[in-house]
């Protein structure tokens, strides 16, 4: 990391068939090995089997309101305090709401067991469509932690 000053943030392009930046992002986090085109297979038939799945004839409203549903708001930070260690309840910045979302969302579809990677996506997305499914159970999780350390919220600076 950096001393001297922030990392400048990289310009990413929309994708060619949503127009879309976050769905960009998405199709990067898929990615693994730099096989871009088949995260590109894998993230478009996902899409079409999600908004058949949910019946809803704009995919990227669909898409955008499951990521909706599955962003925290609030996380846990550990902080360091005369000799004790506090979990203390922050607010996340969007860009970070939004990257544990996706994060979240393709670790559990490439968890569920006998299926293909697109499936798998598919249901996830759909589950956090209906707020329903592991990803919304994490995110669950994660605001019940910042919640139950709600006491300590004036140590953080």
């Amino acid at each position: 990391m950096s001393r001297r000053r922030r990392a400048t943030k990289r310009k990413i392009e929309p994708d060619q068939k949503y127009n879309s930046v976050v769905l960009t992002k998405f199709i990067n986090r898929v990615m693994l090995d730099g096989k871009k085109s088949l995260a590109i297979k894998i993230v478009y038939g996902a899409l079409d089997e999600f908004s058949k799945k949910v019946q809803a004839e704009d995919a990227l409203m669909a898409f955008e309101q499951a990521m909706e549903n599955a962003m925290p708001t609030l996380e846990v930070k550990s902080r360091r305090i005369g000799g004790a260690t506090y979990q203390v309840p922050i607010e996340i910045s969007p860009e970070r709401r939004q990257s544990m979302a996706m994060k979240w969302i393709i670790t559990n579809a490439r968890q569920k067991a006998g299926r293909n990677m697109i499936d798998g996506l598919a249901m996830e997305l759909s589950d956090c469509f209906n707020n329903q499914g592991s990803t919304i159970k994490k995110k669950d999780d994660t605001h019940r932690m910042a919640e139950a350390n709600k006491a300590f919220a004036h140590y953080k600076w």
